[in-house]
């Protein structure tokens, strides 16, 4: 198994990636037919007024699917123990549902990706730039899937939102947990122009 453990605001010393190794081992070990790569970030905020300043965030990237758990507390080594057991109660999950799913062989990313250049129309005399406010990119392939496939997805990903290719119209929609229980749709609307 893969890991990747980096740091932002605290030196990942010795001792700590030998504690990481160590717990997310024993998370991810009986996963390990699965998870080919585990991506390991933690951080410390410099904000005097964040009470749990220590965050620890995992994905496990497990046959095409990214399962992803995020912990913060008062110390660096609790917040590892808490998203150790939490990537390891997802990654049962995960487990579980694949195997009440009827077999069917997911669609590998490489070829659900189609490469496509982008129409010259589209962005006619301008010229491509970011917005200043934009802090992090992040660029992921977006395989076809039904709207009962993306909500198993956004159990997965430890977010209150997940972007997919929805596969019966073939629109980017984003699932998402609501406030009150539950979950919504936002899709596309389609308006015919007329001139």
């Amino acid at each position: 198994m893969k890991f990747l453990i980096q740091g932002n605001n605290i030196e990942v010393t010795e001792s700590i990636h030998d504690y990481v190794e160590e717990k997310l081992d024993k998370a991810v070990k009986h996963f390990q037919n699965l998870a080919t790569k585990v991506d390991v970030h933690l951080s410390v905020a410099r904000n005097a007024r964040i009470s749990n300043k220590h965050k620890a965030e995992v994905t496990v990237y497990a046959n095409g699917t990214v399962i992803r758990a995020q912990e913060d507390s008062e110390s660096l080594y609790a917040s590892i123990d808490l998203v150790s057991d939490k990537i390891a109660r997802q990654l049962r999950k995960y487990k579980e549902r694949q195997l009440t799913k009827k077999t069917h062989s997911p669609i590998k990313t490489v070829e659900a990706v189609e490469e496509k250049p982008v129409d010259a129309s589209l962005i006619g005399d301008r010229q491509p730039e970011l917005p200043a406010e934009v802090i992090r990119m992040k660029y992921f392939a977006m395989t076809p899937m039904t709207i009962d496939e993306a909500w198993e997805q956004l159990q997965l990903v430890d977010h209150d939102f997940y972007m997919f290719s929805n596969k019966e119209t073939g629109d980017i929609n984003v699932i998402y947990q609501r406030n009150h229980g539950g979950f919504g749709v936002i899709q596309p609307r389609h308006t015919n122009h007329q001139e």
